[in-house]
């Protein structure tokens, strides 16, 4: 594309050199700029993009979008918020792929991953052959690749849209999250459907109050052609009463029929979100009925894990106050024994959700043992003083050694639920992403207790 009509779609208040010449691709990190791209200097929390303007020329950059004018020898579009114009730029340069490819997002605290998989089940089931977009995997025509940020940034989700469109796709599910929507990566995304899961707690250390999450999600309905819409919950509700022309539902709903293979009070609600938004879609309901019951698990969701043992263990991402309240609701009704819960907290994020979900696993399990989730840059032995401060619950800071003892202290009848993690494969441990996942480490230790002495 050429730079003039990148000129065009993004307005600067200056142009610095010529606004001639060829855009071949856009970056936004310095690591990775191909030859002929357009650059944008983010400003971060850590780091500044217009200080790495140097390295991201050496390595093919031949403009860049700039918040200041900078001693580098590239034609430079200065704007007063790169952030904010990269979206602008990035729609225009792949073709505002969503005037084409119909798109249904998610938002929500919990739910959003599992309702994404449902609704990519009926729209395959429909015929539709949909990209999806979690932060489980991402599935681009007909390949499958690794999932990273959940709403990727702008370049990279106009660019996967984009590859969607030409792999094939005739619609596009995806999670869209409140960061995203804050830091603009969904700004030009057009959806056809936009579903609202819920709204609990979490994410407080970046958005600061309650009522700043719920616009980040409110926000995005602007964007949405139909909103669908759990009024179920508080802040659904009030959503609800605030959007013309609502798609409403709620848990009592029923599912008409539908044998949900999913197991958990929670994961019916997710079920019933998907159906609402493939019908808002236009999906018949034979098609939703075979889509919902494709769907026996979802990585890392309520994600059983079998190796013989008398007993049940559930592997689940619940890593906020609301999520791990309804996992461990849920827990309760499939067992008659105890339930034994290993969880934890993540660290340099929201401190004031810690002691809650201390609590509710101090209420709602008969074990409770509390250990590292991804401590990040904290101490794990701060994160479990801070939630297991004052209750009956015990503290065991290796994850490996939490989950051993969990499954050592089962009897048969009992459930384990290990929590926080999910499908993550990773540990996050002083800036290191050290190998560690739950699932895998529950089979290695159930396949070492029933190995003969």
């Amino acid at each position: 594309m050429q730079l003039e009509r990148l000129i065009a779609a993004l307005a600067p208040t200056d142009v610095v050199g010529s606004a001639a010449g060829e855009i071949r691709e856009l970056a936004y990190d310095a690591r990775e700029v191909p030859e002929g791209s357009l650059f944008f200097c983010i400003p971060g929390a850590r780091v500044d993009g217009h200080d790495l303007a140097g390295q991201a020329v050496a390595r093919g950059a031949v403009a860049l979008v700039v918040e200041r004018r900078l001693a580098v020898g590239v034609p430079q579009l200065v704007v007063p918020s790169v952030r904010e114009a990269m979206p602008r730029a990035a729609v225009a340069f792949f073709g505002d792929p969503t005037a084409e490819l119909p798109v249904v997002g998610i938002t929500g605290t919990n739910g959003k991953t599992t309702t994404a998989y449902l609704l990519s089940s009926i729209l395959s089931a429909a015929g539709l052959r949909p990209g999806l977009l979690t932060n489980v995997e991402r599935r681009v025509g007909t390949t499958v690749q690794q999932a990273a940020l959940n709403t990727p940034e702008a370049i990279d989700l106009q660019r996967l849209l984009r590859q969607m469109l030409d792999g094939g796709n005739r619609a596009c599910v995806m999670e869209a999250t409140s960061m995203g929507s804050t830091q603009s990566r969904l700004e030009g995304t057009r959806f056809a459907v936009l579903v609202f899961t819920n709204l609990t707690q979490d994410h407080l250390d970046f958005h600061g109050a309650m009522a700043d999450y719920f616009e980040a999600k409110r926000r995005l309905f602007a964007q949405a052609a139909i909103a669908v819409v759990n009024v179920g919950d508080e802040y659904g509700a009030q959503l609800a009463a605030e959007l013309p022309g609502v798609v409403p539902f709620r848990r009592e709903d029923d599912l008409a029929g539908i044998d949900l293979k999913l197991r958990g009070a929670f994961n019916k609600e997710n079920a019933l979100a998907a159906a609402a938004a493939a019908r808002s879609f236009g999906v018949d309901e034979a098609a939703i009925k075979r889509g919902i019951e494709a769907v026996e698990r979802v990585p890392g969701r309520f994600e059983v894990v079998d190796e013989g043992q008398p007993f049940t263990v559930l592997v689940d991402y619940a890593h906020t106050p609301g999520a791990l309240e309804a996992t461990l609701e849920a827990a309760r009704e499939l067992t008659r024994g105890r339930v034994v819960c290993v969880f934890g907290a993540g660290g340099d994020r929201d401190r004031d959700k810690r002691p809650q979900m201390g609590r509710i696993v101090a209420e709602l399990a008969d074990i409770g043992i509390v250990t590292s989730d991804n401590p990040r840059g904290e101490d794990p032995a701060e994160i479990a003083a801070d939630v297991a401060d004052g209750l009956d619950l015990s503290i065991e800071l290796d994850r490996r050694r939490a989950i051993e003892r969990a499954l050592e202290l089962a009897r048969e009848g009992d459930l384990v639920l290990v929590a926080g993690k999910g499908h993550e494969q990773g540990q996050e441990i002083a800036g290191r992403k050290l190998p560690f996942d739950d699932r895998e480490v529950v089979r290695d230790t159930l396949r070492r207790l029933r190995a003969p002495a």
